[in-house]
């Protein structure tokens, strides 16, 4: 007899659906409703005490909802699914006293992996991260960079589908970031899910697909980086160029102007809508000769604090 397979065809890892959750008399949570595509890079943002952690104590199943429901490749949300997650949470969770090496393994068979298979996968993370000389000496006695890269081995030892990094830059160097940044978007490379929860907006812009800000309890914004980015550009635009520098007219203001040796960077904005195409037209009727010409898009750090300005302001009025 053939053994029937049901396959979960689900291209969502994660779905939470009107999670809402309160302690005592202060809502953490209220209806969250988010989508996270497999083999995506999910960024959870929001000021300190939005609920971000929360929302990640409900994914991990640390709590639980109040009311709603979260999916998990298209199934309800169960206990055997801790096993497919990896969680890297803001508060380090490493027992000082004892051995990076035998931590690790310990680390990974709580997650279902045998000795053997554990020590092969630690092997090669050790390898990759140049541990070797810190496996045999306790957690204490090593740095915070070097405690963090024990934890962010510890939260893929068991190859999960679903990674969970909260601050995981908390402590590294701008070499060890940029090794972490390197090793995340290999994961992502073979199939692995991940939800990014930082302050770093430079990180987000480098390494998100999607992205959903909480303020005080409630989603704000939720989308595809490059189209919240189109949601909230300002018809700015930087020209490179020499010549006579560029003047504000009755179509272009001109917001800005640097000037190294013949060059000029100019920042205008429109007086009313137009294609890139027409506004190089009109810049050529100038006594320029254009070097370089972009839209000046914002950085998500711009419209993070625009997005909760506006909904502190929304709030308050």
């Amino acid at each position: 007899m053939i053994e029937e397979r049901v396959f979960n065809c689900s291209m969502m890892m994660i779905e939470a659906k009107s999670i809402t959750k309160t302690y005592q008399h202060h809502i953490a949570l209220n209806q969250i409703n988010i989508s996270i595509k497999k083999g995506s890079i999910f960024g959870l943002l929001g000021p300190n005490g939005a609920g971000k952690t929360s929302l990640i104590r409900i994914l991990t199943q640390i709590t639980e909802p109040d009311s709603g429901e979260v999916l998990f490749n298209g199934e309800k949300l169960q206990p055997r699914h801790i096993y497919e997650m990896g969680y890297l949470p803001e508060e380090r969770g490493l027992y000082k006293k004892m051995l990076v090496g035998e931590q690790l393994l310990y680390f990974a068979e709580l997650k279902g992996l045998k000795n053997k298979e554990a020590k092969q996968r630690l092997k090669y993370w050790i390898d990759r991260f140049e541990l070797k000389e810190w496996v045999g000496k306790k957690v204490e006695e090593l740095s915070k960079g070097m405690q963090q890269k024990v934890q962010f081995i510890a939260t893929l030892l068991h190859n999960p589908k679903l990674i969970i990094l909260d601050e995981p830059f908390s402590g590294f160097d701008p070499i060890n970031a940029q090794i972490l940044v390197d090793e995340i978007l290999l994961l992502k490379e073979q199939g692995a899910t991940i939800i990014f929860s930082t302050h770093r907006m430079d990180s987000v812009e480098l390494l998100c697909d999607h992205i959903t800000l909480i303020n005080k309890s409630e989603k704000i914004l939720d989308g595809e980086v490059n189209q919240i980015k189109q949601t909230f550009k300002t018809n700015q635009f930087e020209i490179s160029y020499s010549g006579i520098p560029i003047v504000s007219d009755d179509i272009i203001k001109v917001d800005s102007t640097e000037r190294e040796n013949l060059q000029f960077k100019t920042i205008v904005s429109l007086n009313y809508a137009m294609t890139g195409n027409q506004l190089i037209r009109h810049l050529l009727t100038r006594e320029i000769e254009l070097l370089g010409f972009k839209e000046k898009l914002p950085t998500m750090e711009e419209i993070f604090i625009q997005a909760v300005q506006q909904k502190n302001k929304y709030t308050h009025a």
